[in-house]
């Protein structure tokens, strides 16, 4: 057997997320399709994550296997190829052989996101921001992001009715990032995320940024572990899945 990954990237908002779904078209289900089809033998595709209907990636990365199989795969050959056969808001960016006991999701050290903000109107990002009508108090958004640290279990920030193991979760960094004078982007990194845990946290934070809540209340949001007690999930367009480290 001969493993291989595959990095890619992706605009997510005509899909219905990551995974292979019954009712709608998947990144996943793409590019097994491509593959299937150059590599003439049925291909499995296991990701690194599981992005939800409209979030995008700038960095994903993926692997298959080929079980028995002698032919030698020129890589950069069949990235070609497979970037011809895909829609143009998929791209992969390079396919290389790894060895077996590396896996696209378990090897994964860190992944790290960014959730972008705009506080005006602009008709050329509004697809991928999220345009606040509310004045936002970046600074004490960044001393509420900084709590997230002190914290290990952020079941409050976890999809309700997810089946889950464990909503324990290692954050090295959580940070607002200024890029202009309005927009921003929140970015945290940790080694795992639960489903919909981003977009629940930048809510929550909003809610810090408004003054509707405070810095002893977003503890006690974290401590109590309670979905209700968090912000509302914020729009998928605005996250991105910027980087995936091994």
């Amino acid at each position: 057997m001969t493993r291989y990954f595959i990095y890619l990237s992706y605009d997510g908002t005509r899909y219905h997320g990551w995974q292979i779904q019954p009712n709608g078209i998947s990144v996943e289900g793409e590019i097994e399709r491509c593959l299937s089809t150059i590599l003439r033998t049925t291909i499995d595709i296991v990701g690194a994550g599981r992005t939800d209907a409209g979030v995008h990636a700038r960095q994903m990365a993926a692997h298959f296997d080929m079980v028995d199989d002698t032919r030698e795969i020129d890589c950069a050959d069949l990235a070609y190829k497979v970037n011809r056969m895909l829609p143009p808001d998929i791209s992969i960016h390079r396919i290389e052989p790894v060895s077996t006991d590396m896996h696209a999701r378990f090897s994964a050290t860190a992944r790290t996101y960014h959730y972008y903000v705009s506080t005006v109107r602009d008709p050329f990002n509004r697809h991928y921001t999220w345009l606040t009508h509310f004045k936002l108090d970046f600074p004490l958004m960044n001393e509420a992001a900084m709590l997230l640290l002190d914290y290990k279990d952020f079941a409050c920030f976890c999809k309700s009715h997810t089946d889950v193991k464990t909503t324990l979760c290692d954050v090295t960094e959580a940070r607002w990032v200024q890029t202009s004078e309005t927009e921003w982007y929140f970015r945290i990194r940790a080694n795992r995320f639960l489903r919909n845990m981003v977009r629940a946290v930048v809510g929550t934070l909003v809610e810090v940024g408004r003054h509707r809540m405070t810095l002893d209340e977003f503890r006690q949001v974290i401590e109590g572990g309670r979905r209700t007690q968090a912000g509302e999930s914020m729009p998928a367009n605005a996250l991105f899945l910027e980087k995936i480290e091994y």
